[in-house]
Formats: structure tokens, C-alpha cells, sequence
């Protein structure tokens, strides 16, 4: 299977940019049980989600956050890209709460 790049631009500071990349893991590893692990700027993250099988890494930079995961087929294709874009958008919006979006509300 191949992998869905992505790669978001933010306004942030590359730490807040990573703390707020950081959040959205957490989020995504206490809803969907993923694993996640950090390397300097950099983390992986594998699980299941929804029955397919996920393996991403994620790239924080001074502009944008961007990686690759496993492509879902075309079936989900859209939707994760549109999921995955909404979801790092809302987290990299500097206006938004954060301790909000970690709780899902």
C-alpha cells in the first residue's frame, strides 16, 4: 500500500508548532489506542484505526508540519486527508485552546 503525504504550514514558533503536534498525538493515542514516538523533531506513530492498519511519520519545521502515512485506499482516502487536514489546522490555529481541542470538545 502506498502513503498519503501531507504537509501543513503554520504562523507559530517551531516549539509551539511541536507542542501543539505533540497535543494532537496524545489526543489521537488516548481516542484511537496509536503509539507514538518522538525523535527530536520527529515522530512516529503506529496502530489500527478503523481496521486499517496505520504507520506515519510527522515532521515538525519552522513553517510546517508535514509526513506521511499509510494510505487507507481509495475508499477512506478523502476522508483521512480531509480528517488529517481539519485536525492539524484546528491544532496549529494559534487562536485555538488547546487544553479544548486535547479534550475533544
Amino acid at each position: 500500500m502506498g502513503m498519503l503525504k501531507f504537509d501543513l504550514p503554520h504562523t507559530l514558533s517551531k516549539d509551539e508548532a511541536k507542542k501543539r503536534t505533540e497535543a494532537l498525538l496524545r489526543y489521537w493515542q488516548t481516542k484511537h489506542g496509536l503509539s507514538t514516538h518522538w525523535n527530536g523533531d520527529g515522530a512516529t506513530m503506529s496502530g489500527r484505526i478503523m481496521g486499517v492498519t496505520l504507520q506515519a511519520s510527522i515532521t515538525v519545521s519552522d513553517t510546517a508540519v508535514g509526513g506521511e502515512a499509510t494510505d487507507p485506499g481509495m475508499l477512506f482516502r478523502d476522508k483521512a486527508r480531509k480528517y488529517l487536514t481539519q485536525k492539524f489546522s484546528a491544532f496549529l490555529d494559534p487562536n485555538a485552546d488547546l487544553a479544548r481541542l486535547e479534550r475533544g470538545d
